[in-house]
């Protein structure tokens, strides 16, 4: 199996750092992909990161992981609570998926307690700030040399 990841964010975390710090914390978002490719060459792990506001871009980039990657990691940010074709693009990707959220969505708003992500996600990873995502590498990793 590919130990390629994809690592996809959605609306807004190009912000991270700058918008809402007692919610999202200082790191930014280029701090986040830092961490990620050193722990990513640790575990053996190539990962392509990418960040868009528009659905479309990250809907493009899990039909190119279709053809290469082992696995993605998925902060949807709110195109969770909203996007019915991210989940039907998720849903025609084979390998496993991990959703990740920075802040704990069950003690925010209510609108924030659904995610259509959750639908197909292997597993969900909320409210342990950024290093959800190394904690979601860590887990791809042991599936993919599960599957390997």
């Amino acid at each position: 199996m590919s130990r390629l990841v994809y690592v996809l964010n959605g609306p807004n975390l190009n912000l991270l750092g700058k918008r809402q710090p007692h919610i999202y914390g200082s790191e930014t978002l280029a701090d986040v992909e830092a961490s990620c490719r050193a722990l990513a060459g640790e575990l053996g792990l190539e990962i392509r990161f990418h960040q868009s506001n528009r659905e479309y871009e990250i809907i493009d980039w899990i039909h190119e992981a279709r053809e290469t990657a082992g696995g993605i990691v998925i902060n949807p940010a709110a195109f969770t609570h909203t996007s019915v074709a991210i989940l039907d693009a998720l849903n025609a990707f084979d390998a496993p998926v991990i959703e990740v959220h920075i802040s704990n969505v069950h003690k925010r708003e209510a609108f924030r307690h659904h995610s259509y992500v959750s639908l197909r996600a292997d597993g969900v990873i909320a409210g342990l700030g950024t290093q959800g995502y190394g904690l979601a590498l860590r887990r791809l990793a042991q599936l993919i040399d599960a599957q390997g």
